[in-house]
């Protein structure tokens, strides 16, 4: 992606058996923030081609991993960047991406899907849905911040837990074809689509 610096792992068992040292544990959760995911490299080519969308505007990147979307946001003349992750380990890795491409962006380490969305302008998630206990939390929290008046914006690559469009108001806006590791996916490019959560229609009086 033009004007884009990642700091990247180049292959994930070294890195996981690292982390899983680092925190005296077994089994510990996947480095996402180590990797350029597909529905994220899609969100933010995309809002590399629509700037306007977040330019002047409040921005949360939810799961942000890399903090690959949220510095393209940022790139893009966001006001202000909050990027939330559930992991530690994302906090440096968005703070070095952060620094390498010289912008600003706020990192909050928490789960906000137990709480009501917060006010922003746009909410930005991609690859958030590649397991079902996430899918059904994410999905009803993404659907409460648009019924707020939040623009709703997702990337993901088809992962086998994303909702389909037509039942759940998902507008497609774009899609497009993108280079990634196989160490994440089966194959080295795959379509990554951009979806727009549509609010719910309210009834009279309710």
């Amino acid at each position: 992606m033009p004007g884009l610096r990642l700091h990247l792992a180049d292959a994930l068992e070294p890195l996981w058996h690292a982390v899983e040292e680092a925190l005296g544990v077994d089994g510990p959760p996947i480095p996402f923030w180590a990797f350029a995911w597909a529905g994220g490299l899609g969100l933010a080519r995309w809002l590399q081609t629509n700037p306007d969308v977040v330019a002047e505007r409040t921005v949360l990147d939810l799961g942000t991993g890399s903090g690959l979307v949220a510095i393209v946001a940022a790139q893009a003349g966001a006001q202000r960047v909050v990027a939330v992750d559930v992991d530690p380990f994302a906090e440096a890795a968005v703070d070095l991406n952060s620094r390498a491409n010289r912008v600003h962006v706020t990192f909050i380490l928490e789960d906000l899907l137990g709480e009501p969305p917060p006010a922003v302008d746009v909410l930005l998630a991609a690859d958030t849905w590649y397991e079902s206990p996430l899918a059904d939390r994410v999905l009803p929290w993404l659907l409460q911040a648009a019924d707020s008046g939040t623009r709703v914006i997702v990337g993901d690559p088809g992962r086998k837990y994303l909702p389909k469009a037509g039942d759940v108001g998902f507008v497609q806006l774009a899609a497009y074809p993108v280079s990634t590791t196989t160490t994440l996916e089966d194959r080295p490019v795959v379509e990554s689509r951009i979806f727009e959560v549509q609010p719910r229609r309210r009834t009279i009086g309710a």
